[in-house]
Parts: structure tokens; C-alpha cells; sequence
């Protein structure tokens, strides 16, 4: 490569540079940038519906779809599948012992932290009530949001017609099944 050719690549990286330089500079001359508000996102103020519909519910700021409907055509089959990921720390059968979680048989309008010898969290306690069709749906979608300060370590099920499925077959482990809402 001779001199010559060296000085020309040379001269036109340093030309595209200071063009580069100028063409920026006349940009933010134009565009004041300074003066540009900071927000590049717009605000749209949404009215609130006031009418709740029937089909959803708000329980502890979660807003879910009621699985009332749901558990008629609920499939006992998936529900026994989803199952398997509560086995783990839960028991089923009347009179055995909890395990890591408390046992499960009779939980359907059973109250709340009202096995013995279980230790509940404090959160689940101070909540009360029983754990009706709706409360286990609540519940099952994000433990840890429902009942902050729970101790159940598990992320929830996303799906309603999955936490229909679990509940429809968490009710058959009783002696006297709580009826269909």
C-alpha cells in the first residue's frame, strides 16, 4: 500500500467523524433537547367500573374469575394430576398425619388453621374464616399475595379452570361433601 492510499483512508475516517460531529450537534440545535420533557410515556386515566361483574371477584386486591361456574364441567382426572404437586407437603386421607403442610381431607368450609397439632403462620391465623369455594381460588392463584405471610412456599396456578380442577377433586376427600355452589 502506498503513502498516497494510506493518507486517503485516513482523511476520509477523519471527514466521516467530524461530519458525524456536525450532523449532531445541528440535531440538538434544532431539538433543544434540554427542553424535552423527561416522560416519554402518556398517562390515559381509565375510569374505574363501578358494576362488579358476576363472573369475577376481587379478593385482597386480586382480581380473578369466580370458579363457580367452573367446577360444573371440571375434569376430576386433571384435577388428580395437579394434585400431585400439593402431595408433596399435604396429606388427603382422613385421620394421617400433616407433613409439611397441613392435611387437606375435610378442607372445604373447614376453618381456617383449625388443624391440630398443625403450626400455622401468624398471617394465616389473624386472617380467619373458612375456606369456602372462593377463598380457595384466591388462595390457589398466588399464596404468598393472598395471605401475606403465609408459609405455604407455593408460586400458585394461573389458570381457573386448573384451580377448579383441584378444588373439585380436594372435595371428594370428605365424609360429607360440600355441595356444588
Amino acid at each position: 500500500m502506498s503513502g498516497l492510499e494510506f493518507n486517503k483512508i485516513i482523511a476520509s475516517i477523519i471527514l466521516a467523524i467530524i461530519l458525524f460531529i456536525i450532523i449532531g450537534l445541528i440535531g440538538n440545535y434544532f431539538l433543544k433537547i434540554e427542553k424535552i420533557d423527561k416522560e416519554t410515556a402518556y398517562k390515559i386515566d381509565i375510569p374505574e367500573n363501578q358494576n362488579e361483574s358476576a363472573s369475577n371477584k376481587t379478593i385482597n386486591n386480586v382480581d380473578l374469575e369466580s370458579v363457580n361456574s367452573l367446577l360444573i364441567n371440571a375434569s376430576f382426572e386433571n384435577g388428580e394430576k395437579i394434585s400431585k404437586k400439593c402431595s408433596t407437603c399435604h396429606n388427603y386421607k382422613k385421620d394421617s398425619k400433616s407433613k409439611v403442610g397441613p392435611n387437606l381431607w375435610d378442607l372445604i368450609n373447614r376453618t381456617k388453621g383449625s388443624v391440630d397439632g398443625f403450626a400455622y403462620s401468624k398471617a394465616l391465623i389473624d386472617q380467619g374464616g373458612k375456606w369456602t369455594y372462593d377463598e380457595l381460588n384466591a388462595f390457589l392463584y398466588k399464596p404468598k399475595k393472598y395471605i401475606e405471610g403465609t408459609k405455604m412456599n407455593f408460586a400458585g396456578l394461573k389458570e381457573a379452570q386448573d384451580r377448579a380442577d383441584l378444588i373439585y377433586w380436594l372435595r371428594q376427600y370428605s365424609d360429607n361433601p360440600v355441595p356444588l355452589p
